[in-house]
């Protein structure tokens, strides 16, 4: 299974696309795109969507990953990501692909064992779990590489049911 996982956001989108077969999981790329503030937000969503399918286009993925929105104190912060996911959403959807969204105490408790953790035991973690020789970075990258293991090692029914 190929699983193409995003860590949306419009200022900062990361992706990480892994390969797991026969229980063995790899990574295949990761990184992030950015979109300037300046920018008009429809053409930052296109440039998020424009990205998504050109992934999706090259590595030919099984599914789409995505972290849920985490609904912080600032509600414009949590608008913007939630355009941001439905950007990945509708390309995964125009290419046919499935997608998935996890909640992110989810991602961290697969990928780490505790719900809570942070952001560089996430890191430390997605570098064990995949034999790199160093941690992904940003963290954008090794969220959505946390988010592609979740969806990839998650029991065949769980995705299913989304």
């Amino acid at each position: 299974m190929k699983v193409i996982g995003i860590d949306p956001g419009t200022a900062s989108c990361g992706f990480g696309i892994v390969h797991e077969k026969d229980g063995r999981l790899r990574a295949i790329d990761h990184g992030w795109w950015q979109t300037p503030a300046a920018q008009r937000p429809e053409l930052r969503l296109k440039t998020i969507f424009d990205a998504v399918a050109g992934l999706i286009e090259a590595h030919r993925p099984d599914a789409v990953a995505l972290e849920e929105s985490f609904v912080g104190a600032d509600a414009r912060i949590a608008l913007s990501v939630g355009q941001a996911r439905g950007a990945v959403m509708v390309a995964a959807a125009n290419a046919g692909v499935d997608c998935t969204e996890y909640p992110p105490a989810r991602v961290k408790q697969v990928v780490c064992g505790y719900g809570r953790a942070e952001k560089q035991q996430v890191q430390k973690m997605v570098k064990a779990i995949l034999s790199m020789s160093a941690a992904p970075k940003p963290s954008h990258a090794s969220d959505a590489l946390a988010v592609a293991i979740c969806h990839a090692l998650a029991p065949p029914l769980l995705r299913i049911a989304g």
